[in-house]
Formats: C-alpha cells, structure tokens, sequence
C-alpha cells in the first residue's frame, strides 16, 4: 500500500498556476483516471490537494494531469510547484493542514471544516476507502486536540477578514464605504461579518442564488442586488470583494471600462479572493482601480502570524505524537491482516485491526 500527498499550495505556487488545476477534476476521477485505489481532492483557495493510496507508485505528473484544466499543456512544465509526501510524512502534513499550521493564516479556522466537506464527498462517492477514513479521522482528531490545548487560534483571522484589513487600511473608517460581496458561500459570509464588524453599514450581497444571498444579506443586516445586474453596481460602489465559485473571470477590463467614466475620479478597491479568479488581472492597469488577489494579501496576514508564532511548536509536538501512533496502529493492523492470512481463523478477529 502506497499512501501519498501530491499537491501545490500558497507556499509553492502563486494564484495564477494554482488556478489552472482547479475545477476540472473530482476524486473518483482521480481514483479512474490516476489508477488509484483510493483518493481524496482538498481544494480551496491556497491549495490544492489529492490524498490517495495505490498499490503502484503513481507519478506526480500523472496527478497534474488529472488535474489540469487545460489538457494541451504538458504538466511537466508545473512539476516544481508540485511537492509530495509519502507515507508518514503524509500524515504529517494532513495533520498540519487540518491543524492550520500550513494555512497562510495560521491558526484560521475555515481549512477545518474544508476538509470535512473534502472527505465527505470523497466518502460519499466512494473514491475514499478504509485508510483514507481512518487517515482523515485522526486528522480531525488532532485538529480539535491543537485548538483545544494551544492559543494557535488566539486573534487568528480568516482570508476574508485580512482582506477587510486591507480595505480598512486604505480607506480608513469603512462606515461611509459603499461595499458589494460577491458571491454567499462560506468565506464570503465570515468576510460580509468582518466588514459589519469594523463599521461598514452599506453592504450589498450578490449571489446566483438569491435566496442565498437574501439569506446572508439578512443575517448581516445589508440588503441584495440581482446577480445579473451586480456589475451596474461598479458605478457606485467604493469596494467589491467577491468569491464565487465561477470558472471564468467575471469582470473584465472591457466590461469595466465604461462604467468608471461615472465614478467621478472616485477609486475603486477590488479584492479577489476567489481562485479561479473572479476579476481578470488586467483590471488592475485601469486608473482609480486598485485590485488585490489572494496572493497580495499574503503580507497582512503575515503579521498576524506574530501573535501565534510561540504556539507553533506546542501544536507541532502533539502533531508528532499522533503521527508516530498513527504509523503503529497502521503497523499493527498490517500484522494482524498478516496472521489473518496465515491461519485463516483468526480471520474474523483481525478484520477490524487489519482494515486500513
């Protein structure tokens, strides 16, 4: 059995390469497609993951390729950004990951439940078997046991609410900030609390889904606009922040253009926090636009890092525990599938202890 980790994350790649292998693969593809026997797809908006488990090595290439939107590229030419982990080192990087020790935030709490939704759907297809069940309860485990005794979340943010640092930074007070959130999902609520939270009063939500947006409009006391009228909105608004979970660039240059000539020299901030992206970059060389991705706002949550930096090493020592048991209870379910085998009634007591 071959457990491994193949994957390219904030740390290796910038926004620009990660996006180009995101949306177009699903774990039971990876599971037909890689030949693997097991696997699991981790994706959210600073990496990009697959956890599996074959009885064949499988190259990092053949990973890339599943992955890749584009097929006529060779993803030879994206093997650096790549790493990989094997075996125990493996779970140790699950185990970091779920912890938020390898988050650009350190700390935040959305990768958490990220990965919960990653190994449901897995679980659900089928694509995750026996180990990656007991690989990712453990790392859950462990999650739960780094929350529960360090301060690695003490004053930890979201990407959502480093962005509102970001804007506050600019504008200064948010209260007289017209501010749109594009987008309902997850982020896009803890970033819609943020801005609530530092005093903005006119927010907007636009989401495909109106009843979505209706919902998180009301729970932040903000009102909605019409998906297919948001871009109108640029007009008058002084910050657009969105996350949706579109393939292709929502805004462009072209689109936006015209609607600056109404603004009256008013600048507008844009934060993306989406991958793939929602703004195409070439927005950014428009006057009065000051647009920020995912990777621009790397610098403000590396600040905060300093509040937690001394919590790092009590959260890695519990995570090296739970790893060496993890690796014996691995091994001695495989003695025990070995007995099995040789004196077949033992069977029936070794299935559980053998099932990875």
């Amino acid at each position: 059995m071959n457990l491994f980790c193949i994957g390219l994350s904030h740390h290796t790649a910038n926004v620009a390469t990660r996006e180009q292998f995101v949306g177009s693969a699903t774990a039971e593809s990876i599971v037909r497609e890689a030949g693997c026997t097991e696997a699991l797809l981790l994706t959210t908006c600073n990496r990009v993951e697959v956890y599996a488990v074959s009885h064949k090595r499988i190259s990092t290439d053949e990973i890339a390729r599943c992955l890749m939107r584009k097929i006529d590229t060779d993803p030879h030419d994206y093997a650096r950004p790549f790493y990989r982990y094997e075996a125990d080192k493996c779970v140790q990087h699950l185990f970091r990951v779920a912890s938020a020790l390898d988050s650009m935030v350190v700390g935040e709490s959305e990768i958490l439940g990220q990965a919960k939704k990653a190994y449901e759907s897995a679980r659900k297809s089928g694509a995750a078997g026996p180990c990656l069940h007991r690989l990712f309860q453990r790392a859950f485990r462990v999650a739960k046991q780094v929350r529960t005794h360090t301060e690695i979340a003490r004053g930890a943010v979201s990407a959502g609410s480093v962005a509102v640092d970001l804007a506050q930074r600019i504008f200064g007070k948010l209260g007289d900030c017209k501010v749109l959130v594009l987008g309902a999902g997850e982020t896009s609520e803890r970033t819609a609390r943020a801005l609530v939270s530092r005093g903005a009063r006119d927010l907007r939500v636009s989401n495909r889904s109106m009843d979505r947006a209706c919902e998180l409009a009301q729970a932040v006391g903000g009102r909605t606009a019409p998906f297919e009228e948001w871009p109108t909105q640029c007009r008058e608004i002084d910050i657009l922040i969105t996350s949706t979970a579109s393939e292709t660039p929502l805004l462009t240059r072209d689109k936006l253009a015209p609607m600056l000539r109404e603004r009256l020299d008013r600048p507008l901030f844009i934060i993306d926090i989406a991958v793939p992206r929602d703004v195409d970059p070439s927005v950014n060389e428009l006057e009065g636009v000051y647009l920020y991705d995912i990777d621009s706002i790397r610098s403000v949550a590396e600040q905060s890092l300093a509040l937690r930096r001394q919590q790092v090493a009590a959260a890695e020592a519990i995570i090296a525990e739970h790893v060496t048991d993890f690796a014996n209870s691995i091994s001695q379910g495989l003695h025990h599938a070995a007995r099995a085998t040789e004196h077949p009634s033992l069977g029936e007591n070794s299935l559980q202890a053998s099932e990875l």
